[in-house]
């Protein structure tokens, strides 16, 4: 009570003050979006939630003949322009957003600031602002100064649940060929010069980003700009000054779509397969050669695991081969390690002081993603999943900085 008393008092002064200032209406005329010029016609009053409770403005106000709208010079100037909320409880709404689901962040908001944002108020405010976060993302590409003397591209992507109507016309992995999820693209850059006790690259403190949306990687010879997503890794890594490292590391799980994009956008990049996965791969062979439960799956994977590390891939894909018209897993699996062989040079690899492993990646589609976009119940359209995508991947960068810290709380 003392402290709602306490910042609605506070509330009341910052409005007397600003109410009483009126030289944003000392033009009589002031030019409109549209070209034309607007015309002063009064003052109107409009509701501003900010971070120390509901607050009245008085303001002047311009009506344009020309195009039918108006607008309020101290709106702009407060950033509040078409917005209910100020700065500050904005970036709140964003920060809470991007980390709960738009219910959890309002009954937030309302317990520990005071703030009567509702669920859907706060859905549509952190749409919003994450849409502004994935313009400003496309329009600015700043290289960062030279830093890391290797520098990582881990690509992956991870499935979210959507609305029926984002997938019309798409095959899924229903029974009946639908499907309920679409694909999230991710990238992750980062710099591993640090080294553990046993020598093992570590990444570097401070050093991971991430950039990601529902979007299509394929760009077809008659297109005349590159895929969306392709658009946006190159934003990325160029922010990053990835072209600029010394040494430069793509990292996936073996997806044809990660190497063809190494192929053709950083072709000079060493291009590493994921052990993990690469031994998971393995594992799975074994199963299928003997069963789950047996225990000679167990010891032919650890033996393949053991090769793997060796370097003696070539022992790996004839153990495959050795299988391959019995058990269609080793075939596949075959062809997958052939494929890949030159990415999956381990022994090299770890010699040269390079990380082997996509867990920087791995753990972003689990927490980045998965832990706001998958939460039970959660149905998204693409559109509100990307702004989303945009607050949780660059939200802490860019929220912040983009809000005029002068304006209203």
């Amino acid at each position: 009570m003392v402290r709602e008393t306490a910042l609605g008092t506070a509330a009341s002064l910052l409005s007397a003050r600003l109410n009483a200032d009126l030289s944003d209406g000392a033009e009589p005329r002031l030019p409109c979006a549209c070209g034309a010029d607007a015309r002063r016609s009064g003052r109107r009053s409009k509701t501003v939630t900010t971070a120390l409770g509901p607050l009245t403005l008085e303001r002047a106000w311009y009506h344009c003949g020309a195009c039918g709208s108006g607008f309020g010079p101290r709106d702009r100037a407060l950033r509040v322009e078409g917005r209910s909320l100020s700065p500050g409880a904005l970036r709140m709404v964003g920060v809470t957003a991007a980390e709960l689901s738009f219910e959890k962040s309002s009954v937030l908001l309302r317990e520990l600031a005071g703030l009567a944002v509702g669920a859907r108020q706060v859905e549509r405010h952190a749409e919003a602002l994450g849409r502004e976060i994935a313009d400003d993302e496309r329009d600015v590409v700043e290289p960062e100064p030279a830093g890391a003397a290797t520098l990582y591209l881990g690509l992956d992507g991870t499935g979210i649940p959507v609305r029926r109507e984002e997938t019309e016309g798409r095959v899924g992995k229903q029974a009946d060929g639908s499907g309920k999820t679409r694909e999230v693209k991710l990238s992750t850059v980062w710099s591993a010069e640090a080294r553990d006790a046993e020598g093992r690259p570590v990444r570097d403190a401070g050093s991971v980003s991430h950039n990601a949306a529902i979007e299509s990687i394929a760009t077809r010879d008659t297109d005349r700009e590159l895929a969306p997503f392709v658009r946006r890794v190159l934003r990325e890594i160029g922010r990053r000054g990835f072209f600029g490292a010394a040494r430069r590391v793509v990292l996936g799980d073996g997806a044809p779509w990660i190497w063809n994009f190494a192929d053709e956008h950083v072709p000079d990049a060493i291009q590493i397969v994921d052990v993990f996965h690469a031994k998971q791969h393995l594992f799975d062979v074994a199963k299928a050669i003997y069963g789950p439960e047996n225990d000679l799956a167990a010891q032919w994977g650890k033996v393949r695991r053991d090769q793997l590390d060796l370097g003696r891939l070539d022992l790996v894909i004839e153990e495959l081969a050795r299988h391959a018209d019995r058990c269609p897993e080793a075939a596949r699996n075959m062809t997958y390690f052939k494929t890949n062989r030159a990415r999956m040079d381990y022994p090299r690899f770890r010699e040269q002081g390079l990380c082997v492993s996509t867990g920087v990646v791995e753990g972003a589609c689990k927490s980045v993603i998965g832990g706001r976009m998958k939460q039970g119940g959660m149905h998204w359209s693409v559109d509100g999943a990307n702004a989303v995508i945009a607050l949780r991947c660059n939200g802490n960068l860019m929220v912040m900085g983009t809000l005029n810290p002068r304006s209203l709380s």
